[in-house]
């Protein structure tokens, strides 16, 4: 399987601006400096790697669960990835993701150790190993 995306800046860093395209046409949005570094309309790179690294999470979270049994009603996953200013640049310094999973018939610490392996083992996860990743997890309902 291969996945694309692809990007177009025009300009200057700050006064330019592009748009990001996912190749199944799914999703394309705008982007500029304001959207990346203030609170401008549009989207940036990292609003992106957290909406695959959440969506990730969740599939692998749910898949797991489902291959021992526990078929999952939801497992929701918010991530926020946090990009500061590091020495002359900027950099993700970390990923924060947190979890609610309404799961009948678990326990909150077998849940737990699901949810520590799917943020391991996701793909996303995988890919982005560089960076340290928090996990804020807890069953939700009954």
């Amino acid at each position: 399987m291969k996945r694309t995306a692809n990007a177009r800046w025009n300009g200057g860093l700050v006064n330019g601006n592009g748009v990001m395209r996912l190749g199944s046409g799914a999703y394309e949005g705008k982007y500029s400096f304001g959207s990346r570094f203030e609170e401008a309309p549009g989207t940036n790179p990292e609003e992106l790697i957290a909406a695959a690294h959440a969506g990730c999470f969740s599939m692998a979270l749910s898949a797991a669960l489902g291959k021992e049994g526990h078929d999952p009603e939801s497992v929701e996953t918010t991530a926020v990835v946090h990009l500061e200013k590091v020495g002359a640049g900027f950099a993700i310094t970390r990923i924060g993701l947190k979890t609610r999973g309404a799961i009948p018939g678990i326990s909150e610490d077998e849940f737990l150790r699901f949810a520590e392996d799917a943020k391991v083992n996701c793909p996303v996860s995988q890919a982005l190993k560089a960076v340290p990743v928090e996990l804020d997890a807890a069953l939700v309902g009954e």
